[in-house]
């Protein structure tokens, strides 16, 4: 394991590569062309139903606006439309949303830049998070180190397909502000001005200097009425939350709920992918594998099945990972108590120490947002079969991933390059 330089990637957690080898450098996203990902979705058995599912593809854009500028088109509320997955704005997307109670007569009157729509069929339920086979990608890494390049990419793929840690990737915490968890964080303490002064206030450098301004005087003066007079009118979450507490003043839990129900979700949510980012890298700080099981290690299975390494089954458990059919996994903490197996398990308890959360905080931020934010087991390996393709100093890479894992942790692990260098 080679620890990763980059101070931003040491700050979300994501501390280790899963080799030595030197890796290939590169842009990712040079355009949006560069980073194709296709949904693979889960079969659609109904044949009617008030929820149309469409096929939606888009570049450039990032999902929710996308969907709100949808729903506009439609004349309807964007909580009609529903997803499976959430793809990254830089990129040419292929995915599924279901819309309720629209006829297929209106989908085909959407015409927006960028955007497609096709009716693919109904059902009775609208489409969930997570609902899907997974995604298949195709990207580009262009302008490479190009001296032993051929080489770098082979053993980068050897790596790939061994197994590297199972980060939760950039975009998860933000692409140019990577503040989500942050915002999360304060969201779970019950801290509500704090989470709005770090979504509005907290600037980043690589923001336009008129947005770092505007965000640090905020963050300096609470002055909703300013913000809303500085900043861009692109930033409508901002501007949602400046506007409620300009009309409400003081009222920083309404601000939090001007945002989308899925974004706010999303805030929390992304506290515990930071969580479970330094909990495997504090793992690999210990010197533990990612492949060999140690007792009280949990394992996921393919089939959804949980189990606990013991001193009796360690053995087969071994067997087991090795013929792919299970892998070690780490809890994530959420709402309601959880028994201690092993190691890890001890290690989230200390990051939820230091960090003064418990699950009454999770139990109290489900009511806050109307979501429930349960414990759940995520593999801390991931592998794949990467196709490539060097061409000059440009490496092109195919690979299907399953739900919930990010391309972005693959490409890590050939470029080692600044995080910045893949958004």
């Amino acid at each position: 394991m080679m620890p990763s330089p980059h101070p931003l990637e040491q700050e979300l957690g994501m501390r280790y590569y899963a080799s030595d080898a030197p890796g290939i450098g590169g842009r990712l996203r040079a355009s949006p062309e560069d980073f194709v990902v296709e949904e693979l979705p889960l079969p659609i058995s109904d044949q009617n139903g008030p929820y149309l599912i469409c096929r939606l593809t888009k570049t450039n854009w990032e999902l929710q606006r996308a969907v709100k500028e949808i729903a506009k088109r439609l004349g309807v509320s964007h909580r009609r439309i529903a997803w499976a997955g959430t793809k990254d704005k830089n990129a040419v997307t292929t995915q599924f949303i279901s819309i309720y109670d629209v006829p297929p007569e209106a989908v085909e009157q959407v015409h927006l830049a960028d955007i497609s729509l096709e009716v693919v069929g109904r059902s009775q339920h609208p489409l969930a998070l997570g609902s899907l086979a997974g995604n298949r990608f195709d990207i580009v890494i262009r302008n490479c180190i190009e001296d032993g390049l051929s080489a770098r990419v082979q053993a980068a793929t050897e790596v790939a397909s061994a197994g590297i840690p199972n980060y939760y990737g950039l975009q998860r915490f933000g692409v140019v502000r990577p503040v989500t968890h942050l915002v999360g964080e304060r969201i779970l303490k019950g801290d509500y001005e704090g989470a709005v002064a770090t979504y509005i206030g907290r600037a980043y450098p690589r923001e336009p200097e008129e947005v770092e301004r505007a965000r640090t005087h905020f963050a300096e003066t609470r002055d909703a009425r300013a913000a809303l007079a500085d900043l861009p009118v692109r930033m409508t979450y901002e501007r949602a939350m400046a506007n409620h507490l300009v009309a409400n003043p003081g009222d920083y839990a309404g601000a939090l709920r001007a945002l989308p129900p899925k974004l706010l979700s999303l805030l929390v949510s992304a506290y515990q992918s930071y969580l479970f980012n330094c909990a495997l890298s504090s793992r690999i700080d210990a010197g533990m594998s990612l492949t060999e099981p140690e007792i009280g290690d949990r394992l996921l299975f393919s089939g959804g099945r949980e189990d606990i390494v013991s001193a009796r089954n360690r053995q087969a458990a071994l067997m087991q990972i090795r013929r792919d059919r299970c892998r070690i996994a780490l809890f994530i903490p959420g709402a309601g108590t959880v028994a201690s197996h092993g190691p890890m398990d001890e290690m989230m308890q200390e990051l939820m120490t230091e960090s003064g959360i418990d699950a009454g905080d999770f139990e109290r931020a489900s009511r806050f947002v109307e979501t429930a934010f349960s414990g759940v087991l995520r593999p801390i390996s991931l592998s794949a079969d990467v196709e490539t393709d060097v061409s000059g100093a440009d490496v092109r890479l195919k690979f299907t991933l399953p739900p919930g894992h990010y391309a972005t942790t693959v490409c890590r692990e050939y470029m080692k390059a600044d995080p910045y260098m893949m958004i």
